[in-house]
């Protein structure tokens, strides 16, 4: 070439600017001055001029390079530009090879033009022998690419040169699929007149007529079906068109499909296209279903209470059917009401059967509360649309008066009256478990035998089950302990889940209280029996007892026993039952989240204005804080917000709390009313710590346990007022602790106090005055004091705060508490150094190197972190342990050590509880004879100890 001779000559293609080229020069050499030169060379000089001639003009190069790869990324944006006289051109005096894959997808020329739509250089590319199979990395042919992207030209034009059509991609399609998939009708019927089997399956089994129908392309549909597609043809897991159709909610696919003959079959899994319907919430679809086959309806609400199904779903169906049809609410709610009555007679009536489906039964009576409350609405109603729709309504029979749910309220009573005459006895109280007492030789004595095997029959067998209190003169009687798994049959449960039912059916009617009071009565006359139950089995109450926590008439009656459960079933209990956002009557969406924008320099009075005029509802559905000038938000901004407030409702500016005596706790101030805004305030207190208990954030403050109690509900003692005057609260003990008949104090029950400077007496009761205080009423004076300390002082701050409060948590839930636990709640787990605590420990009656001692440190040495702090409560009143740790741990203004201290055991009570004095940090451990006997008594101290127990 003349370029390869110019090089040979010297020449080079650049020069600086002003300089004349070698090239230039080496050429006038030959032509002006006639320098002899070979004819070849004049001809490769010539054809190099037309080249570079050639590629000027045209704007690009004039020939391919040798290397495939480059040739290819020269030729596809040509390709992808359909300039085909330019690829035609390049490829003419190439050796490029067509079929060349290259890049991420490894795609030829012929996939680029195919999937372009550049029919002319697609044909170019053909006449080339392009191969027209081959697939790229994803199994794509060019004629997969054409079908996908509807390019009609080149889909022909590659039949012609006939590709294969049953080549499947890596997902299983083949190109005919791809049509159906898009709905490709036009270029489907082109390719149809080609292929021999329209029923051509991908790697699923699935034929272009399931893709078609998945979609909703009717056309597409109708196309397949005309030319002879199986309208029944499952695939690999047994779905039909029509499955596939019900699975997206196609319902005119499905009418489509109906009128050309699809069947109802179920697929591999047992589920119906009405099944899939139903799971997928696709009101539409089922009408269709169920406007062909009526028949199903009855199978339609037995699907919908298969709990695997979402209820929301099922209701949106329901909702939709309702608002289609006239009297289709009655039917549903009727329908679902003998769904109900089959349901809880099959569990009443197979007793023997280990399992019972208690769940299906609950979830039949949600579907059925939630469908009578639907409101059946149609689009444009006329005049006697209106009246129709009115009659209906009033005409619509109350769910408790339904004679198929009366029956089976009164087969339940029956039971329950069964189950009382048998278990119930003369002897049997209602507040002790069922017992199983034994001789000293292990062996149930006759009558308890008897007893056993004539209640087996309502207990089906289970003979563990029950016990009987034989006469109290049988020799050192024993507990014989049950494992709690054997201790019930299964009918316990079952009839606990239809007393739920019967509860929640009692209230559907809201217009009517006297439903509600038939099961008052229903349940206050098998009380004993339920509290035997639950004795047995605490796990009842969690699991279908819920109703209790809006029935405090009922609740009172199980509140010891819930108690007694261990503090994480409880909690978990309480959060279960809060109102969440999905049960709120509002909408959930943006306008009703709570958004609290607040000023970080007036962070109390801006977050007060907030909290108080925003909607609860709006706070418990969602709370985002937002401080002005700042763009932060979330998760973070939320716990230090409540951190700030925490602090912030301390602060004496605004005095709300006072500081108790222990150096480190909170109760309201008596004085707040300084402040002419602190009942407002007091309510921004309630509802801040509603809030924090709602949305489980926790606060670095922490209350007496005088004020956690005005929280429950739970009545203050004498040993509270030590957070506020531990002098006085020594006194009061030293009252209680002797005899004051003969030493002259002369009190009444009256108290001076004062009353701005000025000294009042205040009468504890009426005529309190001159009502001498003696031995035989002096405990009720130390509780009427008490009160006016702790509670009438501080009364309208109390009631404020709740007002608050229980604007996010109702009194029915945190009753589940007692006062430690709600202190555990709202201000977290405090870490307890275990080396500390023992370092700052002293003994009485003890040394460090006594035995029980020694048992005592390895039991708590090995307990959990919630029953140390526990532990701690027991002793010291507090739940965590003051700046300094042990050394510092508060009692009455001064500082008093961890002390235990050895208590005499009586012989009337060999193995009495462990106590404490709280005022002075002292456990008084009894000197148990083995360490399981310190274990065992020291846990049932702490269990107890919540409740009051031992505190002296």
């Amino acid at each position: 070439m003349l370029w390869d001779k110019a090089i040979y000559h010297g020449a080079t293609v650049s020069a600086t600017r002003g300089e004349l080229r070698p090239l230039t020069t080496w050429l006038l050499s030959i032509y002006v001055l006639d320098l002899e030169y070979d004819d070849s060379e004049e001809i490769r000089m010539m054809a190099f001029l037309q080249k570079i001639a050639a590629s000027l003009k045209r704007g690009r190069t004039a020939e391919l390079p040798q290397d495939d790869k480059e040739a290819f990324y020269i030729l596809m944006p040509m390709v992808i530009a359909n300039q085909h006289r330019s690829v035609a051109d390049l490829l003419s005096n190439s050796k490029f090879c067509v079929s060349f894959q290259c890049g991420r997808p490894q795609r030829s020329l012929l996939h680029v033009a195919a999937n372009c739509g550049a029919y002319e250089t697609l044909c170019l590319l053909l006449k080339k022998k392009a191969e027209v199979n081959l697939q790229d990395k994803s199994g794509f042919t060019p004629l997969h690419l054409a079908a996908k992207n509807g390019q009609r030209k080149c889909l022909n034009k590659l039949l012609e040169y006939e590709c294969d059509i049953n080549i499947r991609n890596n997902e299983g399609l083949t190109a005919v699929h791809w049509l159906a998939v898009n709905g490709r009708t036009e270029l489907l019927q082109d390719m149809l007149s080609r292929i021999k089997d329209v029923n051509i399956e991908d790697a699923q089994g699935q034929t272009p007529l399931h893709v078609a129908c998945q979609n909703g392309h009717l056309n597409t549909l109708r196309c397949l079906l005309d030319n002879g597609a199986n309208v029944n043809k499952p695939n690999n897991n047994g779905w039909t068109p029509l499955h596939f159709a019900c699975k997206h909610g196609q319902h005119e696919a499905v009418d489509a499909l109906l009128k050309r003959g699809a069947e109802l079959r179920p697929e591999d899994g047992g589920k119906t296209p009405l099944a899939i319907c139903l799971e997928e919430g696709y009101g539409e679809t089922c009408e269709v279903l169920l406007r062909q086959w009526p028949r199903l309806f009855d199978s339609m609400l037995q699907t919908a209470c298969n709990v695997t199904i979402s209820e929301d779903n099922v209701l949106k169906v329901l909702t939709y059917l309702c608002g289609r049809e006239r009297g289709m609410k009655e039917r549903v709610v009727e329908g679902l009401s003998e769904r109900l009555s089959i349901t809880g007679h099959h569990l009443l009536s197979n007793m023997s059967q280990e399992e019972g489906n208690t769940d299906s039964l609950i979830r039949v009576v949600r579907i059925l509360l939630r469908a009578e409350k639907i409101q059946p609405t149609s689009p444009k109603p006329d005049v006697h649309d209106l009246l129709e729709s009115h009659k209906e309504n009033t005409h619509t029979q109350p769910l408790s008066d339904r004679l198929c749910l009366q029956m089976l309220w009164q087969q339940l009573e029956d039971i329950l009256t069964l189950m009382d005459s048998e278990l119930l006895h003369e002897d049997t109280t209602s507040d002790q478990p069922v017992k199983v007492y034994v001789d000293r030789n292990g062996e149930n004595s006759v009558s308890e035998k008897l007893l056993a095997e004539k209640l087996c029959e309502v207990f089906s067998g289970d003979a563990s089950l029950l016990a009987c209190s034989v006469s109290s003169s049988t020799p050192t009687p024993k507990i014989e302990e049950k494992d709690k798994s054997g201790s019930f049959s299964p009918a316990v449960p079952r009839v606990c889940a239809l007393i739920r039912a019967f509860y929640m059916c009692s209230q559907s009617n809201k217009n009517s209280s006297e439903k509600s009071s038939q099961f008052f009565a229903f349940f206050q006359r098998h009380i004993k029996t339920l509290k035997l139950f639950v004795e047995r089995d605490p796990q009842l109450i969690f699991n279908h007892f819920h109703f209790l926590l809006s029935c405090p008439e009922l609740m009172s009656n199980f509140l010891t026993i819930v108690h007694r459960q261990p503090f994480e079933s409880r909690r978990q209990w309480f959060y279960e039952n809060l109102p969440t956002p999905d049960m709120l009557s509002f909408a959930s969406n943006e306008e009703n989240h709570g958004l609290v924008r607040v000023n970080r320099e007036q962070v109390f009075s801006t977050s007060c204005e907030e909290v108080l005029h925003q909607s609860p509802d709006k706070l418990k559905s969602t709370l985002t804080v937002q401080f002005n000038g700042e763009e932060g938000m979330g998760q973070g901004l939320v716990r230090e917000w409540f951190d700030l407030l925490s602090r912030e409702l301390l602060n004496p500016d605004y005095a709300l709390f006072t500081m108790s005596a222990d150096g480190c706790t909170f109760q309201p101030n008596s004085n707040s009313s300084i402040n002419p805004d602190h009942l407002n305030y007091f309510r921004f207190t309630g509802r801040l710590l509603g809030l924090a208990l709602f949305h489980r954030q926790l606060l670095a403050t922490y209350f007496t346990r005088s004020f956690y109690k005005h929280i429950l509900g739970i009545p203050v003692n004498y040993q509270d007022v030590a957070s506020i005057d531990p002098e006085y609260a020594k006194n009061l003990q030293w009252l209680l602790d002797n005899d004051i008949s003969n030493l002259g104090l002369d009190l009444t029950f009256s108290v001076e106090t004062d009353v701005f400077g000025i000294m009042q007496e205040v009468e504890l009761i009426p005529g309190g005055s001159k009502v001498a205080v003696n031995e035989v009423n002096k405990k009720e004076y130390v509780q009427f004091v008490t009160e006016l300390r702790m509670t009438r002082a501080i009364k309208p701050q109390i009631d404020s705060f709740l007002s608050g409060f229980h604007d996010y948590i109702p009194h029915t839930l945190v009753q589940l508490f007692n006062e430690y636990e709600l202190e555990l709640l709202l201000s977290g787990m405090p870490e307890i150094d275990l080396a500390d605590w023992k370092t700052n420990t002293t003994y009485s009656g003890y040394t460090h190197d006594s035995e029980i001692i020694h048992w005592f440190w390895d039991i708590v040495d090995h307990m959990k972190e919630q029953q140390r702090v526990q532990l701690l409560q027991f002793v010291t009143g507090s739940s965590r342990v003051p700046y300094g740790g042990f050394s510092q741990l508060p009692s009455g203004g001064s500082i008093q050590l961890f002390t235990i201290s050895r208590q005499p055991c009586a012989a009337t009570v060999p193995y009495p509880l462990p106590t404490t004095s709280t005022c002075i940090n002292l456990l008084r451990l009894p000197e148990y004879p083995t360490l399981a006997d310190l274990e065992d008594r020291l846990l049932t101290a702490l269990r107890c100890g919540g409740q009051g127990y031992g505190l002296v």
